[in-house]
């Protein structure tokens, strides 16, 4: 026993002595490009000298990139096909093309070094000779991987904060030294090839399509729709047409490439006012639908297109998928909508609670015809604008005037409308809509996804309305992002601190195209639709596939409020208890200096929970493993001092390890619990009953000793709306009405409902 401590002692003074271990950096580099040039090698080649010492294993991708550094141009490409082994079998989208942007500049170093030529010249060989061999699948993948999204500039800056930490110094340690071969690795590797690579890539895509970069569509009312379409070159038989229809006028033309490498006509269309159409304004959401009608008619009337025509795309061209659905346009053969926003049930507002998130994407989309990405990716500003909107008390309809910019007409129009009523109902399908719409139907979204409660509406409400939809769902760990399928990547294999299963690192992007063969190619049908509505389940490392959303769990757990304590929180009972009692809670809406919110979906795994401003209720320990699959519902009875209040609910399971794992989320308006299109304001003093049902879907496998953990708690934030609880229109309310704090009962017979399957 004492030997194997000696040895854990030893390799523990060993790590420590390696990790805290300085090297030599000479601290003129810091000032002297020159210096530095020369010294970088020189530390590049102690760092892989002093970790081979070690015996530390260096992951490949650093390790190519020291080698690099260090000048080892045939090392630093031996590494580089190692990684590609590693991520092939981790099933990374175009594996045996990872990192070629360095290999390419190696090879170029190599060939170089071997003859005359200038390493512009051999750069622009080894590029064509590489994509002469690509087929347009795998040219578009890498195409961008050619030029840094923060320019020169932004990798000069980083490398220079990087060297700033060693003013003064003449020796680095080794995690340092890693981290400036790599910055500085990145600036030589850029600096050479990104010049280039314009002109290259253009070239190459000057060979495989014919680009049409400034249609304009006349629609019906007389507005010109701006497009880009975009064909195979060398190909003249009519083909199907993949759409989408966006807002987002940024590097937009991988997509229409994408869908030609597909084997598809590509083409995108913007929302009336965006790119090149001569209409001034921009008005999100009003008018896609029936200007994106008018754009499939024009499509279908082009002597390239054989008149069928599919839409994709997530966010807000998942939105106008629907939006245009609605008017069923006979060469519309099916959609493949993603992450779908609904205007007016999960965006500006949620449950009829307008959300602050969105503000800023207003003048991201309308300060101009393209884009303002400075504005909207100045977060300080923002940041700085919510807390000085809850400092002040000020309504929430003055976020604009708080700008200095003046008032804002979209946003306005916004918020004239809290209640889901016809001016948001106009946009997308309602209620017997659905019934006309009986094309095929993908849709896909992800448990932590914002805009799942907008895609699951779509597609209840299909399934509600129509007899017999042919209407598929994917539904996975993914968020906003993973679950739209962009073009080459994969979902996030960590999401929140949470390690997907293996199972749920899908191609979403390729089943979407593998759909789109399907339908409008007599192709395979996607493996993996087995059923209707095709879910993973989080901790299991499978998929499960029903036929409809009730058949996901054969049972619930219904628990009831309880007043006992269980350590740090109340009690959940799965018993109504005999005699009605309630907690009190008070909300001090005119302090400012607390806030309330639990909901963090950045965050899935915690170690604790920050219970100052809520309640939060533990169930015992589940006594076998089960799974929890779809969405809690429940009904909370409160009584309150005022006429309203806006709540939030959020679930996690305790694992037996201590861990919160955190599963879904509510947010609503008491006064719409009943109907979002009508308020009704609850009675001072008096005990409601609150139903609410529309929270976030989940499946996750809960195992034996797990509890479960809700937490309850009243809306005050700078992220949202403030109700005050006056009954007012609630973005008139200000801190002026604040004077009395509101006052909450919430009785021992509220309860919440969670599906599983046992």
């Amino acid at each position: 026993m004492r030997k194997i401590f000696s040895l854990l002692l030893l390799c523990t003074l060993l790590t420590h002595y390696a990790s805290a271990q300085k090297l030599y950096f000479p601290k003129e580099a810091v000032a002297d490009s020159t210096i530095l040039a020369s010294a970088m090698p020189e530390l590049a080649k102690k760092v892989i000298a002093f970790q081979s010492t070690f015996n530390r294993k260096m992951d490949l991708d650093h390790l190519f990139r020291l080698q690099m550094v260090a000048n080892e141009y045939k090392l630093a490409n031996e590494s580089i096909g190692g990684m590609r082994i590693i991520n092939k079998k981790n099933n990374v989208p175009f594996a045996e093309l990872s990192a070629i942007q360095y290999q390419l500049f190696t090879d170029a170093k190599l060939k170089q070094a071997d003859g005359q030529q200038s390493f512009d010249d051999a750069f622009k060989e080894v590029f064509r000779e590489k994509h002469s061999k690509l087929d347009d699948k795998a040219a578009l993948y890498i195409s961008n991987s050619f030029f840094t999204n923060n320019g020169i500039t932004g990798l000069q800056n980083d490398l220079n904060n990087s060297l700033g930490k060693q003013t003064g110094k003449d020796s680095i340690d080794i995690d340092n030294a890693i981290a400036l071969s790599e910055k500085y690795n990145m600036l030589t590797v850029y600096r050479a090839i990104q010049p280039l690579a314009g002109s290259l890539v253009a070239e190459d895509n000057g060979k495989r399509y014919v680009i049409q970069d400034s249609v304009l569509i006349k629609t019906r009312d007389g507005i010109y729709i701006s497009a880009i379409v975009v064909h195979k070159k060398g190909i003249t038989t009519p083909q199907p047409t993949m759409l989408q229809f966006s807002i987002y006028t940024g590097a937009v033309s991988d997509i229409t490439k994408d869908a030609v490498a597909h084997g598809y006509i590509g083409m995108i269309a913007f929302t009336r006012g965006k790119r090149f159409t001569p209409e001034q304004q921009i008005v999100p959401y009003e008018h896609d639908g029936s200007d994106c009608y008018d754009v499939i008619d024009w499509i279908s009337k082009q002597s390239w297109s054989n008149g069928k025509v599919g839409m994709y795309g997530g966010s807000y061209t998942g939105f106008t998928q629907w939006a245009t659905a609605r008017h069923v346009h006979p060469a519309l053969k099916t959609i493949v909508p993603s992450a779908s926003a609904a205007p007016g049930l999960d965006v500006p507002m949620m449950n009829n609670v307008s959300e602050s998130f969105v503000f800023p994407w207003i003048y991201y989309v309308s300060n101009n015809k393209f884009l303002d990405y400075a504005d909207y990716n100045n977060t300080a500003q923002w940041d700085s604008l919510n807390a000085k909107w809850y400092a002040q008390g000020k309504p929430y309809r003055s976020l604009d005037s708080l700008t200095g910019r003046g008032t804002n007409k979209i946003f306005q129009s916004w918020i004239a409308h809290p209640s889901y009523d016809k001016y948001w109902q106009s946009m997308i399908p309602y209620k017997r809509d659905f019934s006309k719409i009986n094309i095929p139907i993908l849709s896909t979204t992800g448990y932590y996804d914002g805009g799942q409660v907008g895609a699951m509406y779509y597609f209840r409400e299909h399934y509600k309305y129509n007899k017999n939809p042919d209407h598929y769902l994917i539904i996975g760990p993914y968020g906003h992002i993973g679950s739209q399928g962009f073009v080459g990547y994969p979902p996030d294999l960590n999401l929140g601190g949470y390690q997907i299963d293996a199972v749920a690192n899908i191609p979403i992007h390729e089943i979407i195209f593998q759909w789109f063969d399907y339908i409008l190619k007599d192709g395979k049908k996607p493996a993996i639709l087995k059923d209707k509505i095709n879910y993973q389940v989080m901790g299991s490392n499978e998929w499960k596939h029903v036929h409809s959303l009730d058949k996901m769990n054969n049972d619930t757990l219904k628990f009831y409020l309880s007043n006992q304590k269980s350590g740090d929180h109340y009690s959940l009972s799965e018993k109504k208890p005999l005699k009605r009692s309630f907690f009190k809670e008070q909300v001090d809406f005119s302090d400012r200096k607390t806030s309330n919110t639990f909901y963090h979906a950045d965050t899935i795994i915690r170690d604790k929970l920050d219970e100052s401003n809520g309640l939060s209720f533990i169930s015992y320990p589940v006594k076998k493993p089960m799974s929890i699959n779809g969405c809690f519902l429940g009904e909370i009875k409160a009584a309150i001092n005022k006429k309203d209040m806006d709540y939030d609910i959020t679930l996690y399971e305790l694992t037996p390890d201590g861990k919160y794992f955190y599963l879904s989320y509510f947010m609503g308006r008491a006064s719409y619990a009943r109907n979002h299109s009508k308020r009704q304001l609850l009675k001072p003093g008096q005990i409601e009953t609150i139903p609410f049902t529309n929270s976030y879907m989940t499946s996750k496998k809960i195992t034996a000793g797990s509890r479960i953990v809700i937490v309850i708690s009243v809306s005050k934030s700078q992220d949202n709306q403030i109700n005050y609880g006056t009954g007012k229109e609630v973005s008139n309310e200000s801190i002026a009405d604040a004077k009395k704090p509101l006052e909450v009962k919430w009785y021992t017979d509220s309860y919440i409902k969670i599906p599983v399957w046992k």
